[in-house]
């Protein structure tokens, strides 16, 4: 039997989480995923399947001049980016999706900034 790995189990937790959780047109799904270097939010439609904001380091005017994107600092500035795009366009509340990764960290950071950028979850 193959051993399962960090982010078999992380994909685990994900499929269990989703099955409960689903973005709507008033309430929609504020996803988050993180790579080896980067972070991504997106706040996501399911009903439609349309994504209504994004954010992630791998845009010049998200990283501020910094090389890495894979630090706090980082994911403070993409929860700050999605968040006031999000209002841009009239979103105020949105369920948080941390897919499958811990509530602690760069994601809790992320986080902690969407909700101070005025976003309700």
């Amino acid at each position: 039997m193959k051993k399962r790995t960090r982010n078999d189990m992380r994909l685990i937790r994900h499929r269990r989480l989703r099955k409960t959780l689903s973005g709507t047109g008033e309430r929609p799904r504020l996803a988050v995923f993180r790579s080896l270097n980067h972070m991504y939010a997106q706040v996501i439609d399911d009903t439609r399947g349309h994504t209504l904001a994004a954010a992630s380091t791998m845009e010049k005017s998200v990283r501020n001049g910094s090389e890495g994107g894979g630090d706090i600092e980082a994911a403070k500035a993409v929860g700050r980016t999605v968040a006031e795009r999000a209002l841009e366009k009239g979103i105020t509340q949105v369920l948080f999706d941390r897919g499958g990764h811990l509530y602690h960290g760069k994601v809790k950071a992320l986080a902690d900034a969407a909700r101070e950028a005025g976003l309700k979850f």
